[in-house]
């Protein structure tokens, strides 16, 4: 690493575009969760205190990220994935797992709680670019290059799979296989692993009813609008109820218990309702500038491992965002996923926080 010199300070415009997107996140979590925490926990601010909880500690993380040399991570990557696959498993050892709508995805740490296929999103493209870039001579070989990182995917998509999580499961494919070809990879073998896979995704599908019900739902929401397809009926209502300028903050009707959960999966539609077209569109904006920045850091990053790395997390958040967007919006089936930055959810924006400060820290480098 003698020829990486730090010689600039991190990109500003990413710094700002995540703190941006904080901001509105948090101001928003207030306006759409507060009835509901009053409902539920006599706090109309209940939700917001949370929120704040972990993104101070998110910041304190960001903060780290950017004062460790990003190369250096590179000693977190074997540990990383240790952790991660310990933490996969202890969630089922009863009280230290909590099941919450049928799955088992968050372990207690008794003050608070962690969804653990975050951490495994972020560990595992931690340990794709350490690895990709170790055998970066062989990644255009099955037994020397590219066995053990899609056996340990495999091993991580296998336990998340029994929480269960598909929509992650889908992310975590999707990154590994764009990883492995921006290292070399040869499109044939890629091609193959995907055509394995299909079978699997169609298989998952059929396996639980509720997965096909949510493909049905997306084709014809308007077939069961009082059950299936309530949810994105009443996210479509809180679209076209914006218009140009919004309701106003704190005015949208859908947060009233039409919309289930509007602080989480649904954020953008409250959005969309209380600030219109022209909120929405900053939003979009704010993501675009984001994500077109992560990828020029990726570019510019002075050796293969803060390439690929860079271009690990900016993958993990664009998929992320396209996925709730399109799926608040009609585009895709709903799949319960939160929106990066912008939802309610303590493990999620400490992670993208996380992302975001080692974006930050490639970005300060250069050969």
């Amino acid at each position: 690493m003698k020829s990486v010199t730090q010689e600039k300070k991190p990109d500003l415009i990413l710094l700002l575009v995540t703190l941006l997107l904080v901001t509105i996140g948090t101001v928003m979590i207030y306006s759409s969760s507060s009835i509901l925490a009053m409902e539920r926990f006599r706090d109309g601010q209940f939700f917001l205190k949370k929120q704040l909880f972990f993104f101070f500690l998110g910041l304190l993380l960001m903060v780290l990220m950017t004062r460790i040399p990003y190369y250096k991570l590179r000693k977190l990557a074997w540990p990383g994935i240790g952790v991660t696959i310990f933490f996969l498993c202890a969630i089922w050892i009863p009280h230290l797992g909590i099941k919450a709508g049928g799955a088992v995805r968050w372990f207690n740490l008794g003050v608070f709680s962690f969804q653990v296929s975050e951490l495994a999103k972020v560990a595992l493209i931690l340990f794709l670019a350490h690895f990709l870039t170790q055998r970066a001579n062989h990644v255009r070989e099955i037994i020397q290059g590219l066995l053990i990182p899609l056996g340990v995917t495999g091993v991580i998509v296998g336990l998340i799979l029994l929480q269960p999580d598909f929509g992650t499961t889908v992310i975590i494919v999707v990154i590994t296989l764009m990883m492995v070809y921006l290292a070399g990879g040869r499109i044939v073998h890629l091609a193959g692993l995907a055509a394995l896979f299909l079978p699997v995704l169609i298989w998952l599908l059929i396996y639980k009813r509720y997965r096909l019900t949510r493909l049905l739902t997306f084709l014809d929401p308007w077939k069961d609008p009082r059950n299936s397809g309530f949810q994105i009926i009443q996210s479509l209502i809180a679209f076209g109820s914006g218009g140009a300028f919004g309701v106003g903050i704190g005015d949208g009707m859908q947060k009233l218990f039409y919309l289930p959960e509007p602080h989480t999966d649904f954020i953008l539609s409250v959005i969309a309702e209380e600030s219109g077209f022209v909120g929405v569109g900053l939003i979009l904006f704010l993501y675009v500038i984001l994500i077109i920045r992560g990828f020029q850091i990726s570019l510019r990053a002075p050796d293969l491992f803060g390439n690929l790395l860079a271009a690990g997390l900016t993958m993990l958040i664009a998929l992320e965002t396209f996925i709730n967007i399109a799926g608040v919006t009609g585009l895709i089936p709903l799949k319960g996923l939160a929106l990066p930055f912008l939802s309610y959810g303590g493990t999620s924006l400490m992670m993208s926080l996380v992302a975001a400060g080692i974006l930050l820290n490639i970005s300060a480098y250069e050969r």
